[in-house]
């Protein structure tokens, strides 16, 4: 057997062997077995995770010609920050990442970016206030 076809072999597998791998130890956090005392925690014993506060800004994005306009919308009581990504078409147009906005509970923000020629992609990423 030539080394290449080996080596492909090898690639191959590996994947494989580091999902075999992985799964113990996904059971093994998933009914929340404790090492030092042998205890695992199931189910009705009160240890479930607490539910995450729902967070984050609904934002509309809209593109006309070169122009892109996003207004961001935050109707949950954590602050959110948001930022406008704007993609260019043309490969000498400069792509654009805005500032980051603060969006207050209940307020709403406008969000406004431009390409020279026409616009490709446009988004809002989010991420929780400090």
């Amino acid at each position: 057997m030539r080394p290449t076809r080996r080596r492909t072999r090898l690639l191959l597998l590996a994947p494989l062997a580091a999902a075999a791998l992985a799964v113990p130890l996904g059971v093994h956090a998933a009914t929340g077995a404790d090492s030092t005392t042998g205890d695992s925690a199931g189910p009705g014993t009160g240890a479930e995770p607490p539910e995450p506060e729902p967070a984050g800004s609904e934002c509309r994005t809209s593109v006309e010609g070169s122009r892109v306009v996003a207004y961001c919308h935050n109707p949950y009581p954590s602050v959110d920050l948001v930022r406008l990504h704007t993609e260019c078409d043309r490969w000498w147009d400069v792509d654009a990442d805005g500032d980051a906005i603060a969006v207050e509970p209940g307020r709403t923000v406008r969000l406004e970016d431009r390409c020279w020629k026409e616009v490709a992609t446009a988004w809002v990423s989010h991420r929780p206030a400090p």
